[in-house]
């Protein structure tokens, strides 16, 4: 735990926290505007997935809030339980961007179909990166231990690709879910504003995802590039 790493750590927790104020906060704000159209967040999802010709994903809700997902594996799309059965603008902008990504399934999209493919690797990376890097630089980097302390930055790096690859898949279900909004006339003037602010927000947190992991990355390669030059 040396000075430089205690700093990123109070930036993730920073990050973290500001990222999460602002999605509950902005959430809040326009659960309390109620669209037009009258129509919930079910109401949405469906229309959007049959205009789509997507027959095969089941729209059901799910205890919680903001716990909105979709589940490609069983081809279901959950939404909570503000989002639901709720007409507001907050709620149908959340809905739609879910359902972009039923879309992105359907459509075969690259990076989702990529993100899928690298959840398990990226699974492995975290689980044991940190305990292979740190064994190396408790070894003091001589011959096989300064591989090992290589290797653990490799697997590190996987969760980094993860939340990288992360973003465009989550901004492009946003555009997505914004574009068929307002074509379809769901929602309309300072209502696509709105649902565009509630969804920019909750992307924020996967951009501050991203940043803290390659900073962290960064550390690692620095750390064990110091020691290396420190035993020559």
């Amino acid at each position: 735990m040396t000075p430089a790493y205690l700093i990123i750590l109070g930036i993730a927790l920073l990050l973290s926290l500001v990222t999460a104020g602002k999605v509950k906060s902005t959430f809040a704000r326009y659960s309390q505007v109620r669209s037009r159209s009258g129509l919930t967040g079910a109401d949405v999802a469906r229309a959007i997935l049959q205009a789509n010709s997507i027959h095969d994903v089941k729209v059901e809700p799910v205890h919680g809030s903001l716990t909105d997902h979709y589940d490609p594996s069983s081809k279901t799309l959950r939404l909570s339980e503000p989002v639901y059965g709720s007409d507001s603008v907050a709620a149908l902008g959340v809905a739609a961007h879910e359902v972009g990504h039923a879309i992105q399934h359907a459509t075969r999209y690259a990076p989702l179909q990529f993100r899928s493919a690298w959840v398990p690797v990226a699974g492995i990376g975290s689980n044991i990166g940190y305990l292979v890097m740190l064994i190396g630089l408790g070894l003091g980097l001589s011959g096989g231990s300064m591989t090992m302390a290589w290797i653990g930055v490799a697997l590190f790096a996987t969760t980094t690709v993860f939340t990288l690859i992360t973003l465009p898949v989550e901004f492009d279900a946003s555009r997505r879910a914004l574009a068929t909004l307002e074509t379809s006339g769901v929602l309309v003037g300072e209502e696509i504003d709105g649902a565009r602010s509630v969804l920019n927000a909750a992307a924020m947190t996967y951009v501050a995802a991203a940043a803290v992991s390659l900073m962290q990355l960064l550390y690692w390669v620095f750390r064990i590039l110091g020691a290396q030059r420190s035993n020559d």
